[in-house]
């Protein structure tokens, strides 16, 4: 019975097989770690470029808010508008049963 711990390394290309052998050999690993540890700096380095696309996503965000700041912060004028709006809101429900 096969070790259940194994990863199943067949590759319908023998000559991929054979360069992947190779390379592994001169890294001084086994096949299994010499993949699983290609695959980990390709999962690495997609997730540093995503963080870095991100970060760039963030950054214009923030220049955008900060140059329409009047927009999205409320004069003083507003903010007591919506909070007497919202002092008439609770007094009329507190007629009534919830």
């Amino acid at each position: 019975m096969a070790d259940p711990k194994a990863m199943s390394l067949r590759f319908p290309d023998p000559e991929q097989r054979a360069a992947i052998a190779a390379a592994a050999k001169e890294a001084g690993v086994s096949m299994q770690e010499y993949i699983l540890s290609a695959a980990y700096e390709r999962a690495t380095a997609v997730e540093a470029k995503f963080l870095e696309a991100f970060g760039a996503s963030v950054g214009r965000s923030g220049e955008a808010f900060a140059a329409e700041a009047g927009v999205a912060d409320p004069t003083p004028e507003q903010r007591a508008a919506e909070q007497q709006a919202r002092l008439a809101l609770e007094a009329e429900g507190q007629g009534h049963a919830a």
